[in-house]
């Protein structure tokens, strides 16, 4: 019950002071990739000490030694007892039906997700094929609509569109920063880190973590893209094309280069700050590492003091 009670607490620590502290950070704009995976690893802890925590009441909490077949026979016996009673019962059963319920939910949310994006957008594309033309030069889709729009559409080839209004308004140079702009979004199958993200924030609803990790990777998956065009044409040219991009609104299931955090992108760009150095990105995963490792280190920690606490021990009987 205890260390149950210590990976609840720690969920909850985590998907609300720790959430709030890493989303105040400032060095995720620095090392975005790395911002990424720290609030993948901050949700994905979340879950997983939860998950935990209810597996830790239906378990023995620790093993001692013994033969196998010793250990199994004593282990059942335990869990038989433990289910002997009313309460027992209820306890364990509850703790068991929180557990698999919680499982169950976040894996049919993530599974929902996928496959909800990828009919909206196997459905915009057909749309969109009725009315555009495919322009050979950009290996893009342009579509005639009087606001400057580009987005892409993640699947199996992968689809950029622009509207002619973003053809027009974009120079050579800064339309070709949007393109790859939007190649570093499929490249990088963005689409996959954002179904997870609203997955989880979906399943728990209860901790503002991880909502915040939905936006915050929304804006940080926004500027590593960002990063990979300005190799096109410098940070001031993907600035100017967000800008003149910014008016434009993208549907649903779509990820587009300018419709997260404009502003916080252009002045990022625009006064780029110093990078994050080989110590400090050091120091970052090794936190990282310790956050993903401590729900099992918790959960472990009967295990280690095997032999000073009997549990799960075949009981003595007198010769």
């Amino acid at each position: 019950m205890m260390f149950a009670l210590v990976l609840v607490a720690y969920a909850v620590a985590m998907g609300t002071v720790g959430a709030a502290w890493l989303r105040h950070a400032v060095w995720p704009m620095g090392a975005p990739r790395l911002g990424v995976l720290a609030w993948q690893s901050l949700s994905v802890s979340v879950v997983a000490s939860l998950l935990l925590a209810g597996l830790s009441l239906l378990a023995p909490a620790t093993l001692s030694g013994g033969s196998a077949a010793d250990l199994l026979d004593a282990c059942l016996t335990e869990l038989r007892a433990q289910f002997s009673t009313p309460l027992g019962m209820i306890g364990h059963g509850a703790a068991a039906a929180v557990t698999l319920i919680l499982g169950i939910r976040v894996s049919y949310l993530v599974g929902k997700g996928l496959v909800v994006a990828r009919r909206q957008r196997t459905s915009h594309l057909l749309a969109v094929r009725l009315t555009a033309r495919r322009d050979e030069a950009l290996g893009a889709l342009i579509v005639d609509y009087p606001l400057p729009i580009a987005y892409c559409l993640p699947g199996r080839a992968g689809t950029v569109v622009l509207t002619s209004a973003a053809t027009s308004v974009l120079d050579d140079v800064e339309l070709a920063a949007v393109l790859a702009h939007e190649r570093a979004h499929l490249r990088g199958r963005h689409h996959l880190v954002m179904a997870t993200s609203r997955a989880i924030a979906s399943a728990l609803p209860f901790l503002p973590g991880l909502g915040w990790a939905r936006s915050e990777q929304a804006r940080l998956l926004e500027m590593i893209a960002d990063d990979a065009a300005a190799g096109m044409g410098g940070r001031q040219t993907v600035a100017s094309a967000l800008v003149r991009m910014a008016e434009g609104s993208v549907p649903v299931a779509a990820l587009a280069a300018a419709d997260v955090a404009a502003f916080d992108r252009v002045h990022r760009l625009v006064h780029p700050r110093r990078a994050v150095g080989l110590v400090r990105r050091s120091l970052i995963a090794v936190a990282i590492g310790l956050v993903l490792a401590t729900p099992l280190a918790v959960v472990s920690a009967p295990a280690v003091t095997a032999g000073q606490m009997p549990y799960c021990a075949p009981s003595q009987t007198s010769a």
